[in-house]
């Protein structure tokens, strides 16, 4: 019965921060987007990496294609993830930028592996280790705590990945506390139109 509270709890939050999102006119988004990319770029987690792990935004989500664009122009590597078909898995491959990318699951822009492989190689498990991994998030909490979409994708990929995270939010769709599990990955970093704020691995 608990499990099924959280649930409908979760549901309710995902609606509530799809509304906050879609509240938005284009020019205020835009303006949120600038902050918090100029926020994140600032971070010396980003300046350090020369890997970065990005999720593709959609049209609710925090914009990642100027951030995509920003780092290969940097210099940075950039991948982005693949959804391994009938699977709740996802893989990174590296890109060349936004023109690399195609429809994919659930309607969001993707690479294509045997093509991306082929001109930028493989990302090893030693580069993903000193990677920045950007997390998109429906919500986030102030103790590091993350809301997605509720498919699991980043959940699982998260229950191995050792490198830094970074969760781009508006506050408009920040808590106090989220629902979350024992054995959920809390970020490192939140990033905001805002502030920025870190998370000690003490408080985990």
């Amino acid at each position: 019965m608990r499990y099924t509270d959280i649930r409908e709890i979760k549901k309710k939050l995902r609606s509530e921060f799809k509304a906050v999102r879609r509240g938005f006119s284009a020019d205020e988004k835009a303006e949120r987007d600038a902050r918090i990319l100029e926020r994140l770029t600032s971070l010396p987690e980003y300046r350090e990496a020369e890997l970065l792990l990005t999720y593709v935004s959609t049209a609710i989500e925090v914009d990642t294609h100027i951030l995509i664009e920003q780092a290969i122009a940097e210099g940075k590597r950039v991948a982005v993830p693949w959804c391994v078909p009938g699977k709740v898995d996802m893989k990174f491959f590296l890109i060349g930028g936004m023109k690399d990318l195609e429809p994919g699951a659930f309607g969001v822009l993707e690479p294509v592996p045997e093509r991306q492989q082929e001109l930028y190689g493989a990302v090893s498990e030693e580069d993903i280790e000193k990677s920045l991994c950007v997390l998109p998030g429906l919500g986030f909490d102030l103790s590091g705590n993350r809301l997605g979409y509720g498919k699991g994708y980043y959940d699982r990929f998260l229950s191995g990945y050792t490198g830094k995270t970074a969760g781009v939010c508006y506050t408009g769709c920040l808590k106090t506390l989220l629902p979350h599990g024992r054995y959920d990955r809390m970020i490192d970093i939140l990033v905001t139109e805002k502030f920025v704020k870190r998370f000690s691995a003490s408080s985990r």
